[in-house]
């Protein structure tokens, strides 16, 4: 996942804080209130609140950028035409130049093609200036000279190793405690089996691992400034929260950032599918009546819980699936496994998402906006009716994922050999993400008990 560096904001005033903390115990109460306090005892009714829930926080968190600004950075003028730079007026015909909070912005239609706009820009005016090139609906395009930029600060902080490397520490321990607990093993009074943990925790960590690094090294490749990996902890359940990047600089256009996006999930996939192949070796495929039996890691995976699964799982095991269809999965498969519900849950088409970035690059930062509205409320929507344990991912994905950041010449459109991967990557997201349909399970050898 790519994180882009946000902006300062100014801080939410009492009453909101104290709205916003409200509207997150409000579910919470309900839960305490319900007969036997379970998670799932409201049923639908109980999950419609906790979206609305949601919805109330994301609304008040933003409110203070906008409802805290001064009068004066609301404030606009128009710019007389010799307050205009001369190099604006060659590329475009300009129909409206204003000054917004000291940004100086100008509406017409390009001379030129975007691209070229852009680069005479750059090579025109100071270095000091962020250009950014956007569709505009009613004069074709805008062309908005942000002084000084914003990212100048970030981008030279200094990078420091030991948090990375310390975070990635705390990751292996917890990703292994994770490991040998779903094995049974409670590493606090056993630590000396420390290695029952290991393959599904270096498993999950190279998955994560490769895919955070072909972010990183796409983004060097295109001059982009950006931190290593950070890894998250949690000492509980998977171990980890996953990982992420810092991009401490914009993507000039479409192509960085289609190329940063697309990377991490194809180099995740890469180590992921492998892993699983490897891992469902050892994994045991369970027949009828014996299928029903518990356990957290991997306990009662169906084989046809999602179409790419279905075809792996066949590839490697075989004619084994010919008499069950429900397995256990081996420590390291489980950890392939993970690997693909990661790419998938990366590659939805939502804000900050490696998705959402494709989506703003192959369609445009407007239409990318549209469609990420769309997946993100679908996403709720299917936790609420179809499978609850997606809303955990949901709450984490809309309070983290936040609104995708488009390029700075967000015109120029990607080539067709770009727009091809991508559509071929959300074809991955499909085939991850749908189940084998029942009609198809014999005739690809995998035992259906439901026709």
């Amino acid at each position: 996942m790519q994180k882009q560096v946000p902006k300062k904001d100014s801080e939410p005033d009492v009453w909101s804080r104290l709205l916003l903390l409200l509207t997150i115990l409000l579910p919470l109460a309900v839960l305490f209130f319900l007969p036997g306090g379970t998670l799932f005892a409201g049923g639908p009714w109980l999950w419609l609140l906790l979206l609305l829930s949601v919805w109330l926080a994301w609304w008040i968190l933003g409110l203070p950028s906008d409802a805290a600004r001064e009068p004066s950075e609301l404030h606009s003028h128009p710019l007389a035409a010799e307050q205009q730079p001369a190099v604006v007026r060659e590329v475009m015909e300009v129909n409206i130049a204003v000054e917004e909070a000291g940004a100086r912005i100008f509406r017409g239609r390009l001379r030129e093609p975007a691209a070229s706009v852009y680069e005479k820009l750059k090579m025109s005016l100071p270095a000091e200036t962020s250009i950014h090139l956007r569709e505009d609906e009613d004069t074709g395009a805008s062309i908005a000279l942000v002084p000084g930029p914003a990212e100048e600060e970030i981008q030279n902080r200094p990078i420091r190793a030991w948090t990375h490397w310390l975070l990635f520490g705390l990751t292996l321990v917890t990703t292994t405690w994770a490991g040998a607990a779903h094995q049974g093993v409670n590493l606090l009074h056993e630590p000396g089996r420390f290695a029952t943990g290991l393959p599904y925790s270096l498993g999950l960590l190279a998955i994560l691992g490769v895919h955070e690094l072909g972010h990183y090294f796409a983004a060097r490749r295109h001059g982009m400034h950006v931190t290593p990996p950070y890894f998250i902890p949690v000492p509980f359940a998977l171990g980890t929260f996953g990982a992420f990047i810092q991009m401490r600089s914009p993507a000039e256009n479409r192509r960085m950032l289609f190329d940063v996006a697309v990377a991490g999930p194809l180099a995740g996939l890469a180590v992921a599918i492998p892993a699983l192949l490897v891992g469902l070796q050892s994994s045991q495929v369970f027949v009828g009546k014996s299928a029903m039996f518990p356990g957290a890691l991997g306990g009662g995976t169906s084989v046809g819980s999602s179409f790419l699964f279905a075809l792996l799982s066949k590839l490697a095991l075989g004619e084994a699936l010919d008499y069950g269809h429900v397995l256990r999965l081996s420590p390291l498969g489980f950890a392939g496994w993970l690997g693909l519900l990661i790419t998938a849950l990366n590659l939805l088409p939502i804000g900050q998402l490696d998705g959402g970035h494709m989506a703003s690059a192959m369609f445009g930062g407007r239409t990318g906006a549209t469609i990420s509205s769309v997946a993100m409320w679908s996403l709720f929507l299917l936790a609420i009716f179809v499978w609850p344990g997606l809303m955990m991912w949901a709450i984490i994905v809309f309070f983290l994922a936040g609104r995708g950041a488009s390029p700075l010449n967000d015109l120029t459109t990607l080539s067709p050999g770009r727009c091809r991967v991508g559509y071929a990557t959300f074809v991955i997201l499909a085939l991850i993400l749908l189940p084998f349909p029942h009609g198809l399970w014999t005739s690809a050898g995998i035992h259906c008990p439901y026709l």
